[in-house]
């Protein structure tokens, strides 16, 4: 399960009539740690914006994160279900977290419902709130940088057994 960061961070813009504005604006960034949410962000904004703070770090619960291209806004969903105990017997309600990016409340709750059609109990959208979360950094895993001077074992063992046949 991915671990969700919520990253503020504050910067200065000069406005259209020459005046400097203090920007302040979240990014949700899925990360290991506290730290590595830290390097991330700064990794991914630094190209974007030259000269930023870091204003707070925070662990964001979620279940799920529906991404869409074709919406930039962020709606946070709250998805109640029933859960029953097997040992007791007893039910249980289950509250979740979910994103999802829609361009309105109404698309927001459809999309959601889409992606839980699949769920065998039946659940409850409860709330859904706009947030102001700029854009969201999910994890990517970096191919395997692979040395220059290496080859592949198959030519090595070919060239070992050349040797030992002299």
């Amino acid at each position: 399960m991915a671990t969700w960061f919520l990253c503020k961070i504050r910067y200065r813009k000069q406005s259209e009539n020459g005046k400097q504005l203090t920007i302040n604006e979240s990014y949700l960034i899925d990360s290991v740690s506290f730290t590595d949410a830290e390097a991330r962000i700064y990794q991914e904004l630094s190209s974007i914006i030259k000269d930023f703070s870091l204003t707070g770090v925070r662990p964001m619960r979620l279940t799920d994160v529906f991404h869409y291209e074709d919406a930039e806004t962020w709606y946070k969903c709250k998805v109640n279900y029933i859960s029953v105990d097997e040992k007791s017997g007893k039910e249980k309600k289950v509250q979740n977290t979910m994103l999802v990016s829609a361009a309105t409340v109404k698309q927001a709750y459809e999309r959601i419902e889409e992606s839980l059609s699949t769920m065998l109990v039946p659940f409850e959208i409860s709330d859904i709130n706009i947030t102001n979360i700029m854009e969201i950094f999910p994890y990517t895993p970096d191919e395997p940088k692979i040395p220059s001077n290496f080859r592949p074992l198959k030519e090595v063992q070919a060239e070992q057994e050349a040797i030992d046949a002299e």
